[in-house]
Formats: structure tokens, sequence, C-alpha cells
């Protein structure tokens, strides 16, 4: 038993290392990009704008294990989002390709 709980341990200390999330945020970049794709005319960190605030997003997803995948999906999907009038609109999407800097962002939000 005392094996099946060491291997368990390790897959699960591989899973974290290899993860997006543990390498480390530059938060400073991920704000600037947030700022420079549009997305902070909506969005706040703390207070509700237009769209949800950062942190809340981040409460949704934290803990879920296709956090990334769903905020990665919704930044460059372009699907229709639901205001708070009762309107929808196509949520703007991400023009950057660099694979990093949306990785970043991505860990930026989880990390609020």
């Amino acid at each position: 038993m005392k094996i099946k709980a060491i291997a368990g341990l390790l897959g699960l200390s591989g899973a974290l290392l290899f993860s997006p999330l543990a390498t480390a945020t530059d938060a400073d970049t991920a704000q600037a990009l947030a700022k420079k794709e549009g997305c902070l005319k909506c969005h706040a960190i703390d207070k509700k704008k237009e769209g949800k605030p950062l942190r809340e997003i981040s409460a949704k997803y934290k803990g879920k294990p296709d956090a990334e995948a769903k905020l990665l999906h919704h930044m460059t999907a372009g699907e229709k989002v639901k205001l708070d009038n009762g309107t929808e609109e196509d949520h703007k999407i991400i023009k950057t390709k660099d694979k990093a800097e949306l990785a970043n962002l991505i860990a930026w939000i989880l990390s609020l």
C-alpha cells in the first residue's frame, strides 16, 4: 500500500511540476498584455465593470483540471457573452499567437 501512495505522490508532483501554473508567472507582462489586448476595458482585477472581475473568474476556475483550456478557449474563440443588461456580444479575441504570452496571462488570472 505504501508503494502505491508513494507512486501516486510522485505522479502528482510530476503533473504539478510540468503544469503551466508551476512556471513563474510574470504579472507585469500579463497585465501589459491584458491592457494591450483590451481585456482591462471590460474587466478589472477586483471590481465589476462590463465584465466580471478577474478575481471572480479566477475563483470560478481555480482547482479545476480544465481551467487553462477553458480560459484559453474563451479568450480565443470569440463566443457570445451575456452582459448584465441582458444583451449579448461577441467576446473580444486576443490577437497574440504567442503561446507563452497566453499561458502567462492565464496563469496570472488563475493566481489572483
